[in-house]
């Protein structure tokens, strides 16, 4: 999915605390934010809120925090992210690989006490690739199952691969055996959703009725999301209430005078934070993320459908001093796609390393032969104020400028509509963070780079590679199917169609008062296993 950008937050969040103070709306915003900053069972965090809560529709972190706990589907991810039953009591697999039959459990319900069946996943499922829908995930992860494409197409209205034995037995066909079949019906796009609720109107989601650990109680527009446990979940039973403050304060300030629980801590704070010395340190939680943030070429525009072009901007930029100096070394260096920790991370990848002369040279021998006679190159970020020459797109662009003689303009995307509009508005270059979905190479490196995916903003296009990538998805045999991702991420390097800058990490400040806290490699906190010792 991809992963949120926290600086456009933080403009909106300095444009909003200026404005709060001299409206209307202030003291009530204030009762509700102190109401549940008193109360001994509630859970407090600092947040800008979601984009969407449909889940067909949610691909990015912001709207995946909610949307993870609101709802569920088949198959889920356990503490070690292997897919395990969830709404689904178990599966079988036929011995080709490519039906697999659910039997559901008999106990789920609805947050409104209405049972779960067999025509409610299907309808789910048909309902996400519909055209209508507008999901930009459904091709994704529901293109595997046969008749899946024609709907989303708008060529059919029901899914022939998927097939009702009875109120709680569903049968799913794929088009060939795929080991991440299952990864890919955790991921929210696959989750249930109750018709009644969906076509109650346009803006269903904002009352919705899943099936998670949790249930909506509360949303106020721009102050406050409440979660509670929902009585009705077949799991584990969550043991504190979820206070979302949305936009509202310094979110530093918040925590240091207790009025939240759990803090993401920025750059701007990781000194203080990090002090051995400083009140801080023993709060400090370091958990590790499969994320990559990069630089994508736009190959289908001059200059990068020149690979001398791409290797050279590749070879321009310092990462090693761009994360030490503007990322205070929070994260670490990507000279490849798949990160550290993951199933399929080469440590000994041959990434495109910074050496300016070299950079220089590639465009030399480019169909360009010069900076002189490249075309006007436009970056797109996400955002609303300047870029700063101390943040790392800066840097980067003084790297090109110093190194290659380049100047690059930069064009900023209203934040809630970059992700959802990258492909048609991306210029020249684009910067994206992408977060796994589930642990396998394939979320990387097919759904980012395969030709034709929704997600390859780049245009990269192999013959080659997508080969590789149809034989890693039905070798069985673990190591070499981690070989051939691995042949296939070094071909994506040399081709150049993105700058990989670093691998991330979430550091999270937790109050002692707080038990259980933590976020999983994906980013997902697992909110049902907190407890409070106020």
């Amino acid at each position: 999915m991809i992963k949120k950008h926290s600086y456009q937050f933080l403009i909106l969040l300095v444009i909003l605390t200026l404005i709060l103070p001299v409206t209307s709306s202030c003291a009530n915003l204030k009762n509700t934010i102190e109401s549940t900053y008193t109360d001994k069972n509630t859970l407090s965090l600092w947040d800008s809120g979601p984009l969407t809560l449909d889940p067909a529709i949610s691909s990015e972190m912001s709207s995946h925090l909610y949307v993870m706990q609101i709802y569920s589907g088949l198959v889920k991810f356990d503490s070690q992210l292997k897919p395990v039953p969830d709404i689904a009591e178990r599966w079988e697999i036929s011995d080709e690989g490519k039906t697999y039959t659910f039997y559901l459990r008999k106990d789920v319900k609805f947050q409104d006490g209405r049972k779960v069946k067999a025509q409610d996943i299907k309808y789910s499922l048909e309902r996400a690739c519909q055209p209508s829908t507008g999901s930009q995930t459904a091709s994704t992860y529901l293109g595997d199952i046969v008749g899946a494409e024609e709907v989303i197409a708008g060529k059919a209205s029901n899914i022939k691969g998927i097939k009702i034995v009875d109120d709680y037995t569903i049968q799913i066909d794929i088009d060939a055996p795929k080991a991440y079949f299952l990864s890919k019906m955790a991921y929210p796009t696959a989750f249930v959703v109750d018709k009644d609720n969906v076509e109650s109107g346009r803006d269903w989601w904002k009352k919705p009725n899943g099936t998670g650990p949790y249930r909506l109680a509360k949303w106020e527009e721009g102050s406050l999301i409440l979660l509670e446990p929902n009585k009705y979940f077949y799991g584990t039973m969550g043991k504190v209430r979820v206070a979302f403050h949305l936009l509202s304060g310094i979110p530093m300030s918040l925590y240091e005078t207790g009025k939240i629980d759990v803090l993401e801590v920025s750059k701007s704070y990781i000194d203080r934070v990090s002090d051995k010395a400083g009140p801080f340190h023993d709060q400090l939680h370091i958990f590790p993320e499969f994320s990559l943030h990069y630089i994508g070429f736009n190959i289908s525009k001059p200059p990068f459908d020149d690979i001398y072009v791409r290797q050279a901007f590749c070879h321009a930029v310092n990462k090693e001093r761009i994360i030490k100096i503007t990322q205070k070394g929070m994260c670490a260096e990507a000279n490849g796609i798949i990160p550290q920790g993951m199933p399929g991370f080469n440590p000994n990848v041959a990434g495109l390393q910074y050496d300016p002369q070299k950079a220089r040279d590639l465009l030399a021998k480019s169909k360009y032969k010069s900076a002189a006679n490249l075309p006007e190159i436009t970056i797109t970020v996400p955002g609303w104020g300047g870029v700063d020459v101390e943040d790392y797109l800066g840097a980067a662009i003084l790297d090109w400028k110093n190194n290659l003689g380049v100047s690059v303009r930069v064009r900023l995307l209203d934040p809630n509509a970059f992700h959802y509009n990258l492909m048609e508005e991306a210029d020249e270059m684009y910067v994206l963070g992408w977060i796994a979905d589930y642990p396998d190479p394939q979320n990387f490196l097919d759904t980012l780079f395969s030709s034709g995916s929704d997600y390859n903003i780049s245009h990269f296009a192999s013959k080659d590679f997508d080969t590789l990538l149809r034989q890693a998805a039905s070798e069985q045999n673990y190591e070499r199917r981690m070989a051939i991702y691995q042949q296939a991420e070094q071909l994506v390097i040399d081709q150049a169609p993105v700058l990989p800058l670093w691998f991330g990490r979430n550091y999270v400040l937790v109050s002692p008062e707080v038990k259980g806290y933590t976020i999983d490699p994906l980013g997902v906190p697992r909110f049902y296993l907190v407890s409070l010792d106020r």
